[in-house]
């Protein structure tokens, strides 16, 4: 228990002096373990002498430490860290039991640790999760597919993952919220910060509902390059990625090129040819390979384990004539739309009876299928 409280302290400290995604400090952590590391940056120790064997072959390592030394008057104290947990914020670290394991799957790529608001537990909600992501500047048809994906998504027991930005990540928020189902917001700012800022109630929803999920320091504004590191984050939280809209230079490919590096099912909705803000997810069915999905339907049958949430055949919309046995089907195929045909060519062209085609008949012109004529019997012209 002693070591696990080291470790977590540990955890802290480097998620202060460290980038988000700091890949020596990934690759360090293969090898040492949280506290090794903490124990020769809190001294002047060369860490190349100090570390483990394997470590010290690590490129960049010495300027790694250099620039960590410099920011270790930015780690909080423990009445800091106090505060924050008043004020709703909670610390998670791999191992902890709500870490989501597939996190792991990151490698050395995983964060050092995730800070949490809201009510849901994260491993909980993103055990049957879809990520939902697009561009910022969404059309109405982007806006509207992705709401009503996310809503459908959420009606069938999923949580939807997203980025908290404008554009398709709020549609998709705003949807799982609008079906009171679970949505995470993986934020590329501190959870206090807030980014984007006119977010604040969308993010009050989404923390009252959900989970609001950050790697950085709480109160630390975004950076250009942390978009994109946090992406990684999106892909790996959820079991498959659905890309509504994106042009050809939109960070939500960035998400669906985690989403292949972590071999999960890559989803994209097609859109209007002449759309630059569909051309990202055209790219990505035709040489990306990604699935293409036109509604929640398709994208849980994608995301599902084998031989589950199967949708089944696809089909049109059921009209009155689907719910006729087969017997009262064949007899009304063979009334005739126009003119009039007589009750004993119906039984032989429906392969009846003449006693079947009589009692069909009056039971489909009591349905409003058919209706006497001169000639005989005859089809209603807006029967279904």
């Amino acid at each position: 228990m002693m070591r696990a409280g080291q470790d977590r302290l540990a955890r802290i400290v480097l998620s202060f002096v460290a980038d988000p995604g700091d890949p020596v400090l990934g690759a360090l952590l293969r090898s040492c373990t949280p506290a090794d590391i903490t124990g020769v940056l809190s001294s002047s120790a060369d860490p190349r002498a100090a570390l483990p064997g394997g470590s010290r072959e690590i490129p960049g390592l010495s300027r790694a430490f250099e620039r960590w030394r410099a920011r270790l008057d930015q780690v909080p104290s423990t009445g800091r860290l106090a505060a924050w947990d008043r004020v709703g914020l909670r610390l998670i670290c791999p191992g902890e039991p709500e870490w989501p394991t597939q996190l792991d799957d990151l490698g050395a790529a995983r964060p050092v640790v995730l800070w949490l608001r809201g009510a849901a537990d994260l491993r909980y909600a993103c055990l049957r999760s879809v990520s939902v992501v697009g561009s910022r500047a969404a059309t109405a048809y982007g806006s509207h597919v992705a709401t009503e994906m996310a809503a459908a998504v959420a009606e069938r027991g999923w949580s939807v993952v997203s980025g908290g930005a404008f554009g398709i990540d709020s549609c998709a928020h705003r949807g799982a919220l609008a079906s009171d189902g679970l949505t995470v917001a993986v934020l590329a700012s501190g959870l206090n910060y807030g980014y984007p800022r006119g977010h604040h109630d969308l993010f009050a929803a989404i923390a009252a509902q959900g989970a609001l999920v950050s790697e950085c320091p709480p109160d630390r504004a975004p950076t250009r390059p942390g978009f994109l590191v946090r992406n990684r984050i999106i892909a790996a939280l959820s079991r498959g990625t659905v890309v509504v809209e994106a042009a050809l230079r939109s960070g939500a490919l960035n998400s669906a090129k985690h989403a292949r590096e972590l071999r999960r099912p890559l989803m994209a909705v097609p859109g209007p040819v002449t759309s630059d803000q569909s051309a990202g997810c055209h790219e990505l069915i035709r040489e990306a390979g990604a699935l293409c999905v036109t509604g929640a339907r398709d994208v849980i049958e994608h995301v599902s384990p084998v031989g589950t949430d199967l949708a089944g055949p696809r089909l049109g919309p059921a009209v009155p004539r689907d719910h006729l046995d087969p017997v009262a089907t064949a007899v009304l195929e063979a009334v005739p739309m126009r003119g009039g045909r007589g009750p004993a060519s119906i039984a032989v062209l429906a392969g009846v009876d003449l006693d079947t085609a009589l009692r069909c008949l009056g039971l489909l012109a009591a349905a409003g299928f058919v209706q006497r004529c001169e000639q005989g019997w005859r089809a209603r012209k807006d029967q279904g």
